[in-house]
């Protein structure tokens, strides 16, 4: 169950919402599976519980001494420290020290045999065969999850594609910060996405920022092949411009969002929307703006950013953004 589970977890952060890849570091599911696995072998490699003897006689007493269906006439007598159970039938004295002496014998007998060793109380064939199962599940996985990552996505394009594509981002964010700057796309994933829980960072009134893979990829789209995926192509323009802001010399995050949403439109344009299109786009952005909470409420635009609004960056138009 534990590896179905993980089966679905690694599809869904492949082929399923941007959300969940930025919000779970991919190798936390599989460190997790990684202990349970552990924790299991370990487990199964323990011995069992010893169970508490039952004092009764036992079958093989029975069937030795023809009791197999009566167990009334089975004496327990104590011999010093030892415990046996003999059969009684009313034998003297001398009978039933005989008696005793036999069973004696006999358990000297069975204690004499070796005790089984420790590899054959525990076979070691199944908690290993089940562990390095766990393990081969893990490997493939991690292995379609490379293959599907760097064949894919902003990682599957060459090098001088993505040089390319950070060239014409950078320009589209100089215009705005009003001095040259340069956008990277954080190939790594050591500044941004699972690192900060943001889409791109930047220093304010720096020169470089940092966008996603993914951010970076839905760019490339707009701009180099001409598709379009509505939020996904929003966001990305939305970020973009922030983080151009940002570089800029806006620290408060609210008011560089509303900046932002304004200046995404003519970025849009520029990378290859319809001027109605990309308007939409930004619209649909300070409409979901306002439904963000938790940790975003920072990126919350005021009631300033509104058409006439003293955030509003063309005051002489009806259009906002």
């Amino acid at each position: 169950m534990l590896r179905v589970a993980l089966v679905g977890f690694v599809l869904a952060w492949l082929f399923g919402p941007y959300a969940l890849r930025s919000a779970v570091p991919i190798w936390l599911p599989f460190l997790i599976a990684l202990g349970l696995e552990l924790q299991f072998f370990i487990g199964a490699l323990r011995a069992a519980p010893p169970r508490r003897p039952d004092r009764g006689p036992q079958a093989v007493d029975r069937e030795l001494y023809g009791y197999a269906d009566d167990t009334d006439e089975l004496l327990l007598v104590r011999d010093g420290d030892d415990e046996l159970w003999i059969p009684y039938r009313g034998e003297t004295h001398d009978e039933a020290s005989a008696l005793i002496a036999e069973v004696r014998e006999q358990a000297e007998e069975e204690q004499a045999e070796p005790e089984p060793d420790w590899e054959e109380r525990h076979p070691p064939g199944p908690p290993i065969r089940g562990f390095l199962a766990g393990l081969g599940v893990i490997g493939a996985l991690v292995l379609i999850l490379w293959i599907v990552e760097s064949h894919t996505g902003w990682g599957g394009l060459d090098a001088k594609t993505r040089a390319a594509a950070e060239k014409r981002f950078s320009a589209e964010a100089s215009r705005i910060a009003g001095k040259p700057v340069t956008i990277r796309c954080d190939d790594a994933g050591t500044r941004v996405g699972a690192v900060q829980h943001a889409d791109g960072v930047a220093v304010v009134g720096g020169n470089v920022a940092y966008l996603t893979p993914e951010r970076c990829f839905d760019l490339y789209r707009l701009a180099f092949e001409g598709e379009i995926r509505s939020s996904r192509t929003a966001r990305a323009l939305a970020v973009l411009a922030h983080e151009s802001w940002h570089l800029r010399g806006v620290s408060d995050e609210g008011t560089t969002e509303c900046y932002a949403l304004q200046s995404g439109v003519d970025i849009g344009v520029r990378l290859g929307l319809l001027a109605e299109n990309a308007r939409q786009m930004m619209r649909q952005q300070l409409t979901e703006n306002a439904l963000r909470g938790g940790a975003s409420l920072e990126y919350l635009v005021s009631s300033d950013c509104r058409d006439g609004g003293r955030l509003d960056l063309h005051p002489d138009s009806d259009q906002f953004p």
